[in-house]
């Protein structure tokens, strides 16, 4: 789990420690300022918290962290098919934008939805075939955190 000491203050929660980062930094472009563009940034966020770390926690786990916990083939399968119905909404989403989750620019949404779509790549599962979610991948490899982060031999 992260944890983010700031002086005296302990933060966790990844999309936590993600959204103070940007409103300390005053980094409007990844947080915007105003309310509804805000909103759409989190409502991204709050969906990957949720719903898609809920479908691929029992295959990642299973299969990439070794987990025997996690590790029954029917839940396994089960998680595999939810993720990609999960990856299936991103590509329709990614679709309509046309660029990034919350619209025309990169936002914290791109952050943690990227690292969910990096997993998703690199877990051995059957993947659906989403040409919005490939554009996308090319979209994050064009920056430079992504290059150094998220290479495709790291799950």
């Amino acid at each position: 789990m992260p944890v983010l000491l700031d002086g005296d203050v302990v933060l966790w929660e990844s999309n936590t420690l993600c959204r103070y980062l940007a409103a300390r930094e005053r980094a409007e472009t990844l947080l915007p300022a105003d309310p509804l563009d805000r909103a759409h940034v989190e409502q991204w966020m709050d969906w990957q918290a949720s719903d898609l770390n809920a479908a691929w926690r029992d295959a990642f786990m299973a299969l990439v962290r070794g987990s025997a916990a996690h590790a029954e083939p029917a839940r396994v399968a089960a998680s595999a098919a939810a993720w990609n119905r999960c990856m299936a909404v991103l590509d329709a989403r990614l679709e309509d934008t046309g660029a990034f989750v919350a619209g025309g620019h990169f936002t914290l949404a791109d952050i943690v939805i990227g690292l969910a779509v990096h997993r998703w790549r690199c877990t051995p599962i059957e993947h659906a075939v989403l040409p919005a979610v490939n554009a996308y991948v090319e979209r994050l490899r064009e920056r430079k955190a992504w290059a150094a982060h998220a290479r495709d031999d790291l799950p």
